[in-house]
């Protein structure tokens, strides 16, 4: 215990760390101007990370499984589809994309109510199990994957140049009303995620033994999917999707601290996530000079780790 401590406020203190460096590295002369900016960028890179590190972490629980990752649900894809289907019919310069809280909105939404519907007619404990769920979520991902690409050779060049700046993650034009809107989704959800903490560590033992003990396992499981689903929306609309972020530092966190307990874990990997999102922004910004994204540097990294476990689980299996 004592050594899991020690690790936290070593996370933490990097943390802080990072944030600092990027806060007031090179702002020179336009503090007045610049360093606001840069706080809601940093408030951003924080509620992100920390919504996609619970999401994933508890989302790995019910699957037990730490290769899979919200995003395999089609969450990501989803996202694209609404901000496609928005420049395609009505363009750029429609109320949906000039107003802000209209595209924030219906992006939120459209990916919940995406979960909630495959989650009401697919998910049923006594009838599929929920690697069913899963695989039925990765085949439409691919699908609504599929209808994205064909919708964007379509659409005019113009357009297609304005969308693309919605489909990959930017803490640059983070608009500080959204944040405040995020922020507040968020802390609702973060109340009911700190009530379930303990039952977490218990769902982790499997859904038999967590009966055995008193928890009402299937409909905890739904609660966890919907909780996960509201995470994931509000960080994906707010700044972008950033595909493989939960997948590192989940299991990041799972090495470093090596412990059950849900609220170590997910503190944990939040604070890693922190580290990544604020330490990439700041590498993309002052290192890289604006000529990649964050989203670039994570999904690159991330794929090399995602390899590196599939190879893991591979010779765990042999």
């Amino acid at each position: 215990m004592r050594s899991n401590q020690t690790k936290i406020i070593f996370l933490a203190v990097l943390a802080i760390i990072c944030m600092l460096l990027y806060g007031f590295y090179d702002i020179k002369g336009g503090f007045d101007y610049a360093f606001p900016r840069r706080v809601i960028k940093i408030a951003a890179m924080v509620v992100t990370g920390i919504a996609i590190s619970y999401s994933t972490v508890v989302f790995q629980t019910i699957t037990h499984n730490r290769i899979l990752t919200p995003s395999v649900m089609g969450m990501d894809s989803m996202y694209e589809v609404v901000q496609t289907l928005i420049y395609f019919f009505a363009g750029s310069m429609s109320i949906w994309v000039v107003n802000r809280y209209l595209n924030f909105g219906a992006a939120i939404i459209a990916m919940v109510l995406f979960a909630l519907i495959l989650y009401r007619f697919l998910f049923r404990t006594n009838k599929y199990p929920i690697y069913l769920l899963l695989l039925i979520g990765m085949i439409l991902g691919t699908l609504l994957g599929s209808f994205v690409t064909f919708l964007q050779v379509l659409i005019d060049p113009v357009e297609y140049l304005s969308l693309q700046t919605r489909l990959f993650a930017s803490f640059t034009n983070v608009k500080a009303e959204l944040l405040y809107i995020a922020m507040g989704i968020l802390l609702i959800a973060f109340i009911y995620g700190f009530q379930i903490m303990s039952k977490l560590d218990v769902m982790s033992l499997g859904r038999e033994n967590a009966i055995n003990l008193g928890i009402n396992y299937d409909r905890m499981v739904m609660n966890i999917l919907i909780l996960s689903s509201v995470l994931i929306a509000t960080s994906t609309a707010l700044v972008g999707p950033i595909t493989f972020l939960g997948l590192i530092v989940a299991n990041l966190s799972y090495q470093y601290l090596a412990t059950y307990k849900h609220s170590t874990l997910i503190l944990g990997a939040s604070l890693i996530s922190v580290i990544a999102l604020v330490g990439g922004q700041f590498l993309a910004e002052h290192i890289f000079e604006l000529r990649t994204t964050i989203s670039v540097i994570i999904n690159f990294v991330g794929g090399i780790y995602f390899i590196y476990l599939l190879l893991k689980e591979s010779r765990s299996a042999g």
